[in-house]
């Protein structure tokens, strides 16, 4: 068929420009500072949210500690993420 798109070679990533890679790279990483924080704000919101409207006492904490482990298990998931997307790979 004459109007029939080729297939695209998908084992070939498209290559970004050395400054838009940058840029990228920088924006992951910044991304991971925001993320531990975030984390725990809306766990101690969604403690103190429950501790207010059921009064139990030790939700505010239980949010809290919940919050830093979602965001702590995100912040090495990221950061494995980047260190995997810096290293040069290998080809086989």
């Amino acid at each position: 068929m004459p109007f029939n798109n080729p297939i695209s070679d998908s084992s070939t990533p498209a290559k970004k420009s050395g400054g838009l890679n940058s840029l990228v790279q920088a924006e992951k990483l910044m991304q991971i500072a925001f993320v531990l924080p975030c984390a725990m704000v809306l766990g101690w919101g969604a403690g103190w949210c429950i501790d207010h409207f059921f009064h139990l006492h030790w939700a505010t904490v239980a949010g809290l500690i919940f919050g830093l482990i979602a965001g702590m298990v995100s912040v090495i998931r990221m950061a494995m993420e980047a260190m995997n997307s810096l290293s040069p790979r290998k080809s086989k």
